[in-house]
């Protein structure tokens, strides 16, 4: 993407009412003010809210608000000319449970509240197999710790993939901290107990990997 229009998606962001764009130093200092709020002060009710971590172009974001109406969901990324078309989608088609937050994942214990969130996503993260990008890797125990925060006692986490590695990775995790495995599956589309919303939202790089044949994968677990 040309930096120009980089630019240009920036600035039409910064016209979406369904974008938010905190500074990090507002965020850090604990000024910012949606924390704890978002059903009140944002949305305006008080309907369960789902996160997407990393969410790209915000194309699951803006398929779950389609298909779960009674629900609030929130893409976040750092890369704003990303979700630029998630966003502008969303407010093209009259969405008003959707929203997009330009931030870090490793701030996302001071952007809401204890108990604020009933469910978070998490779609095709970079694995960061190196082992010195451990820290990066965002179901490591550190981040697990920063969802517990924020997640409601029995929320939900999924991790949906196609990378074997942090598949493996994160359930080896889970069973060495003692979490809660709610499902687990190395081949969504060959399991006819996989959850619609898992088969039913295929993002852009997601059909890329079925056309070169990787398997998706994906777990749903439980913080304890």
């Amino acid at each position: 993407m040309g930096s120009k229009n980089k630019l240009k998606r920036f600035r039409e962001n910064e016209t979406f009412s369904n974008v938010v764009q905190p500074g990090r130093e507002e965020v850090v200092d604990g000024q910012f003010g949606l924390k704890g709020k978002w059903g009140s002060d944002f949305f305006k009710n008080d309907k369960p809210i789902v996160l997407e971590l990393g969410c790209g172009k915000g194309e699951y974001s803006v398929a779950l608000a389609k298909a779960y109406p009674e629900k609030n969901f929130i893409g976040i990324d750092i890369k704003g000319a990303r979700f630029w078309r998630g966003a502008k989608t969303a407010l093209e088609e009259g969405l008003q449970n959707v929203a997009f937050l330009r931030s870090q994942i490793e701030l996302i214990d001071l952007l809401f509240g204890e108990n604020e969130v009933d469910e978070i996503w998490i779609t095709f993260p970079d694995p960061q197999i190196k082992y010195k990008r451990t820290k990066h890797r965002m179901t490591n125990s550190e981040f697990l710790q920063r969802y517990k925060k924020i997640l409601k006692p029995q929320g939900l986490v999924n991790l949906k993939t196609d990378s074997e590695f942090m598949h493996g990775y994160t359930l080896g995790l889970l069973h060495g901290e003692g979490h809660e495995v709610v499902q687990a599956n190395h081949n969504v589309y060959k399991n006819e107990y996989s959850p619609k919303e898992v088969t039913g939202i295929q993002t852009f790089y997601e059909k890329q990997y079925l056309e070169q044949g990787k398997p998706i994968t994906y777990v749903q677990f439980r913080i304890k």
